[in-house]
């Protein structure tokens, strides 16, 4: 069975009595880790980290990040917005988005945040609104990794980026408008298959040789990590070395050497965070069918086992040593809301000590895409509160959503 991260019977108890149940808690000592271990990525002409800040946005992880050296990338306008909000400089932050912005462009772009276009079209437009101006471009290498559809950007199924056969557009367009292109970007998806890696690897740093200017690479992040006991993190060691000695190799061969740019999200973030809630009810389906534990949250609060049909180890915390097999689910009236399914989405049971009502629960491995990815407030849930546990003190960082809170934005006209 699965065991806690960093959380204590006592913590847990402490968390409850503060805010109440569920409630999400990171460690700053866990992230701190995280972060050390990213910035010694192996590199051969230098490195520069940044943290996908899209696996977890709340403004206190973020000043924890930075903290530590990182830099950011941003999925959109508003999260440029909310690291220029949390204090961080303008110049430590990069947008890689999908859709180009609409609202806030000239302020983020005069305060020195860093264009990373994602289209031949955003290339143009942020050409006809900056002509002269830097930029670096998100490139589509033809191929990708991850365990399933959802997990992989990369390859022909993938709207990400600009098509590999495509980059001699790329250099009309920013000739167009006399834009300099001195960085690039690729990005293959959530695995970490070498193979893909190196050749990816070699696809990007061919494609940086078109343009003389571009002296930074970017790799994107998708470094596998071990939520759940029988599963293996990537070895950041490991992978860094060898693609250390594919640039070391291009650069031999091309005179080239290029920065290194890694952008982890989940490696930074998974395991530093746990969500407490407890068992609300117990009920079965006869002998043919299933026990299910019933818990006080779900996919409003975590999504990714409804979304991705993902696995977070789950921790009864009670004193029982008999054990039970159960299919856990969540409270919400939708039938997706299961924590317990497998990569086909069918139903698994999970072994767990046996529960009674009442007992408080940990699910662990809940520290990106989960509270930034949650579905706020359906059936009218209340946002769930935070904490960050630091130096062995629990700090709230989100207070508990009231219902005149979640209404307040809501008008019913006269």
């Amino acid at each position: 069975m699965e065991t806690l991260n960093f959380l204590t019977s006592e913590l847990i108890s402490q968390a409850v009595e503060q805010v109440g149940s569920p409630v999400y808690v990171y460690s700053r000592e866990t992230i701190e880790k995280r972060c050390r271990e990213v910035s010694a990525f192996p590199s051969a002409y230098g490195l520069n980290a940044r943290f996908a800040l899209k696996a977890n946005p709340h403004l206190a992880i973020l000043k924890v990040v930075e903290s530590m050296g990182l830099h950011f990338d941003a999925s959109s306008e508003f999260e440029v917005m909310r690291c220029l909000h949390a204090g961080i400089p303008a110049e430590k932050i990069q947008l890689t988005g999908q859709q180009f912005p609409r609202k806030h462009l000239k302020e983020i772009v005069e305060a020195g945040v860093l264009f990373n276009a994602c289209s031949l079209k955003q290339i143009n437009q942020f050409g006809k609104a900056f002509p002269g101006a830097n930029i670096s471009f998100r490139v589509n290498p033809g191929t990708g990794s991850g365990s399933n559809r959802k997990t992989n950007v990369g390859g022909p199924s993938a709207s990400f980026g600009i098509w590999h056969t495509q980059t001699d557009e790329v250099a009309e367009i920013a000739a167009r408008h006399n834009l300099k292109i001195n960085r690039i970007h690729s990005h293959i998806g959530s695995g970490s298959d070498p193979e893909v890696w190196k050749a990816v690897t070699e696809m990007t740093l061919a494609q940086a040789d078109k343009f003389p200017d571009v002296h930074t690479v970017n790799l994107g992040g998708g470094f596998k990590v071990a939520r759940m006991a029988s599963e293996k993190s990537t070895n950041l060691q490991e992978v860094g070395e060898f693609v250390k000695t594919v640039f070391i190799k291009h650069a031999e061969k091309t005179g080239n050497e290029y920065k290194l740019e890694i952008e982890p999200g989940t490696y930074l973030s998974a395991n530093c965070g746990s969500l407490i809630c407890d068992v609300d009810d117990i009920s079965n389906t006869g002998e043919e069918g299933y026990t299910f534990l019933k818990l006080n949250t779900g996919m409003d609060t975590i999504t990714r086992p409804a979304l991705y049909a993902s696995e977070h180890p789950i921790i009864i915390i009670n004193d029982n040593i008999e054990t039970k097999d159960y299919v856990v689910c969540g409270h919400c009236c939708e039938s997706g809301d299961v924590f317990t399914v497998d990569e086909s989405d069918t139903l698994t049971t999970r072994t767990v000590s046996k529960a009674e009502t009442g007992d408080l629960v940990v699910i662990e491995g809940a520290g990106a895409y989960c509270a930034s990815m949650s579905l706020k407030n359906y059936n009218s849930f209340p946002t769930t509160p935070q904490l960050l546990l630091d130096d062995g003190e629990l700090k709230v960082i989100q207070k508990p959503q009231s219902l005149t809170e979640m209404l307040a934005p809501e008008i019913i006209p006269s």
